[in-house]
């Protein structure tokens, strides 16, 4: 059952999802019993704006309250995020780390002091309680069958994502990289991932590079317009993150070359689903991230009132990824804005 419909039942209570000039927000449950949790993001993008609707939409659902939190700067602003919840006696945190290899002891602290979960990105050497999201890995390669349905053909590909350090980003890449190599599955639990500034032949698709910004805008639409210029025969432009598409296309539609080269998205920002209707973007594939906040509230409430049967055996509680279209996206589209409180506007 597709959850993400289900969670429109839960729109009508959506608290106001404006955050503050330093990235935090807060939305209270009215009579609870005083439970605090945090909602960390690993940036700030629209794509976060609809977890924290969700997010809010459990606050008020679940009797709690809860602090979303938007690093603008990264990793330093994140951990610094972190240090003050702990201080000011949080009740619990669910963070996507932005570089989970090098954040393993900060969120180990910070579990021994108070229940933390991952969510969107996962840190699964750590003691974090449970990761929520969807199989990056999966997700990857079901961008790379979109790839596929524009490019029946083959071509060249290139790659474009915020940062590598990040393992959905990897996860993902790497999914990609397989489906267009006709690859066998990988499990998560021993990944081989390709070497990033490698070209990767295949019998059919030719994968000329991955291309990182660290979350600059500006850099994602040059990095679009540089590959351009440099790949004569460039044939499809995927982006891992939320807001690579949406620049990929301006660059696309800036050198004349719309229908010529195929965008392949995730996430559902409104410049991405306004591509899809148009023709220009082939599709998405969306992580549900109004799940990502509704479940994660969810989880840290029930643990602060001492329930730990909301914690799956597996320790992953998978939200089922999405894949949007054009025979699909005007209803998907309709629903999101339900979700967060807009269809009305």
């Amino acid at each position: 059952m597709n959850r993400f419909l289900i969670a429109a039942c839960a729109a009508v209570v959506l608290a106001g999802c404006g955050g503050s000039p330093d990235g935090q927000n807060a939305s209270g449950g009215g009579d609870g019993p005083g439970i605090r949790v945090a909602y960390v993001t690993n940036g700030i993008d629209p794509f976060w704006t609809i977890a924290e609707a969700g997010a809010n939409a459990g606050a008020e659902e679940f009797g709690v309250e809860v602090e979303v939190l938007m690093p603008p700067k990264g990793l330093v602003d994140q951990k610094r995020m972190v240090e003050t919840l702990l201080s000011n006696g949080i009740d619990g945190i669910a963070i996507s780390p932005i570089d989970a290899a090098n954040q393993v002891q900060m969120i180990n602290d910070a579990a021994r002091v108070t229940n933390v979960i991952t969510q969107d990105s996962d840190a699964p050497d750590s003691d974090r309680l449970c990761f929520i999201g969807m199989d990056n890995y999966k997700a990857g390669r079901e961008a790379g069958k979109l790839v596929k349905e524009a490019l029946p053909d083959g071509g060249e590909v290139m790659i474009f994502v915020g940062r590598l350090e990040q393992l959905n980003a990897q996860q993902r890449r790497q999914g990609v990289i397989d489906e267009l190599m006709d690859r066998p599955l990988q499990s998560l639990d021993s990944m081989i991932i390709d070497t990033p500034g490698a070209e990767i032949k295949g019998d059919r698709f030719t994968i000329l590079g991955t291309r990182t910004d660290n979350f600059d805008y500006a850099k994602a639409k040059s990095n679009a317009e540089d590959t351009i210029a440099a790949y004569a025969g460039l044939d499809a432009m995927v982006g891992l993150f939320a807001y690579n598409i949406p620049n990929c296309l301006a660059a696309v539609k800036e050198a004349g070359k719309l229908g010529q080269i195929r965008l392949i998205s995730f996430d559902e920002q409104d410049g991405t689903l306004q591509g899809i209707i148009d023709g220009h973007v082939h599709g998405t594939v969306s992580q549900q991230p109004y799940m990502y906040g509704f479940d994660s509230v969810r989880v840290l409430a029930a643990l602060a009132r001492g329930d730990e049967s909301v914690l799956p055996e597996s320790r992953f509680l998978e939200i089922p990824a999405v894949i949007v279209r054009q025979d699909n996206v005007e209803a998907f589209w309709a629903n999101l804005k339900k979700l967060k409180g807009e269809d009305n506007a």
